[in-house]
């Protein structure tokens, strides 16, 4: 292992220092101003080498001392080989580099702005953009934030509309979970634990929003099966703020997952609460419950066990009618989750099989979309929020998923990004350059956690600012008051529309009041075969809204 490390990562250290004692030897035994020179320019990179092992700044230099700096010096010409890195890497990468070169900046906390104006996608099918105002406002306080937590909540939570996504500690290092929960704790906002449980590395005072899965990492029995003692040991921590039933992943809905056990540490065992030596399966469905009344039971359940904190689901839109029967067992139970995290089929993962990250599940306007007109259909909204996420990196991102009716947003790949991930797509290999998705001891310290922790948290506040600023440019004193006509969406034929043709809000009760609206048939088609007690549709008689929907 450490052979391997020296040949691919400390090779040109190994021959400074190589070259630095044979010239030096040489120019001490002969005297030779010929051995003096090269002798002194490696002597001169093994310093440098060295100083990149010790520096905390740069991930990839601790990692790649030396050869690093060539990554480096290709920024630094960038603006004259930018067209051919895009289009080189264009379709491979799931965020654009200058996505994801916003980020670093607003991380670092240097200059964002950008010359010569807009891109050219301005013009492309899909483009959308912000209507602003001529009579904008001016806001000072970035602080925006939500309260979450229903009228059967005891401790609600005033989250930030900005916070940290789902990430588990196994798939990301210690090292990361380390600088993302101290950059939370920094910026005052919430960090989401993933289904991996909750580490010792979680411990940094962060806000945390621990989330249950189908494997019941940290609150299971030794068969697999939810423990309720365990979880309410664990809800009961004061760090945790809200606690998130998993029912699916936007990057993989409807697909478990397995750790194997030669990837299991002990501290990866003592988190999840699992044996070494044994592979760890995730389910793809939860043996809890299997019916939406049994789902809506299980919150409740979570919800006295954790003694009143707001709990919530989080999912990726599938079969529409599905999800209707959830809301109608809220309605015939009295018990509603207090979120609804809508996670889009965009979502990012180190691990999925191709054809369902690209081809499985809704994309997260669509799916925020459907739930949120669902909620108000039901006369529901005004009980249950809405999270979003999904490739929600930008302001732009937040703005937009804010409009179409989201509370707040959670993001993964921008604080990532913020904390040095530079898209090597190496995380299911064990071997990400800048120690962020490894288990790798001698990887993972490459990111140092104080110095990435502090990115973290003014890449949040600088992204809040602009969003503020966006905001006010719309002629807004407040980014949750935009709703979609704040918004145009260019059409395939060129044209474009208004936000509310593309993404309405539906009339409040629709779905349970006795009037019909002819343009809904669609959605009444489905709720009629939406069933409380089962998620298989129910048959219905023929009738202008029997058609058998999904």
């Amino acid at each position: 292992m450490l052979s391997t490390y020296v040949q691919q990562r400390y090779s040109l250290l190994a021959v400074a220092l190589l070259a630095t004692l044979i010239f030096g030897y040489g120019a001490i035994t002969t005297h030779s101003a010929w051995m003096i020179v090269p002798g002194a320019v490696f002597a001169a990179l093994f310093a440098l080498g060295v100083y990149d092992l010790v520096q905390s700044r740069h991930a990839v230099l601790r990692n790649y001392p030396i050869i690093g700096h060539i990554r480096y010096l290709m920024e630094s010409i960038r603006p004259e080989i930018r067209q051919y890195l895009l289009e080189s890497d264009q379709d491979e990468e799931p965020f654009s580099r200058e996505t994801r070169s916003l980020v670093y900046q607003r991380a670092k906390g240097v200059e964002d702005k950008k010359p010569f104006g807009t891109s050219e996608h301005v013009y492309e099918s899909g483009y959308a953009w912000v209507t602003h105002s001529a009579v904008p406002k001016h806001i000072t306080d970035y602080d925006f934030r939500t309260r979450i937590g229903g009228s059967k909540c005891t401790q609600p939570y005033d989250a930030s509309i900005y916070n940290i996504s789902a990430m588990s500690f196994g798939a990301l290092s210690a090292n990361a979970i380390k600088a993302l929960n101290a950059g939370a704790k920094l910026g005052g906002f919430a960090h989401d634990t993933g289904e991996g449980g909750i580490s010792t590395h979680h411990r940094q005072g962060g806000d945390l929003i621990y989330q249950v899965a189908s494997g019941y990492f940290g609150c299971r029995t030794a068969e697999g099966r939810f423990d309720p003692d365990k979880f309410a040991a664990q809800a009961a921590d004061p760090q945790i703020k809200m606690i998130e039933i998993k029912l699916s992943q936007g990057a993989k809905p409807g697909h478990g997952g397995m750790l194997p056990a030669s990837k299991i540490t002990e501290e990866i065992a003592t988190a999840r609460g699992i044996p070494m030596g044994q592979d760890c399966v995730s389910p793809a469905a939860h043996s809890e419950f299997s019916t939406p009344l049994e789902l809506m039971d299980f919150v409740s359940r979570l919800r006295r066990l954790s003694g009143g904190k707001p709990v919530g689901l989080k999912l990726c839109i599938g079969h529409r009618r599905e999800f209707m029967c959830m809301v109608k067992a809220m309605l015939e139970t009295g018990i509603a989750p207090d979120f609804i995290v809508v996670d889009g089929a965009e979502g990012g993962t180190g691990s999925a099989p191709l054809e369902f990250a690209n081809r499985v599940g809704m994309p997260m306007l669509e799916g925020l979309h459907f739930v949120h007109n669902s909620l108000r259909g039901a006369g529901l909204r005004s009980e249950v929020r809405i999270g979003a996420a999904g490739k929600i990196v930008t302001a732009f991102d937040l703005a937009r998923a804010l409009a179409l009716g989201a509370d707040w947003c959670n993001s993964a790949r921008g604080f990532m990004f913020s904390i040095g991930c530079i898209q090597a797509q190496a995380c299911h290999t064990n071997k990400c350059p800048v120690g962020i998705a490894t288990q790798d001891k001698l990887r993972q310290r490459a990111l140092d956690p104080g110095d990435k922790s502090t990115r973290v948290a003014r890449f949040h506040r600088n992204t809040l600012k602009a969003l503020g600023e966006i905001a006010g440019a719309a002629g807004l004193e407040n980014p949750g008051d935009f709703l979609p006509y704040h918004f145009m969406f260019r059409q395939k034929d060129g044209a474009f529309r208004d936000g509310n043709e593309v993404y309405a809000y539906l009339p409040d009760g629709f779905l349970v009041a006795g009037e019909r609206h002819p343009d809904l048939r669609d959605w009444y088609g489905r709720w009629n075969r939406a069933a409380a007690d089962s998620f298989a549709p129910k048959e219905i008689p023929h009738g202008p809204y029997s058609i058998a929907a999904q």
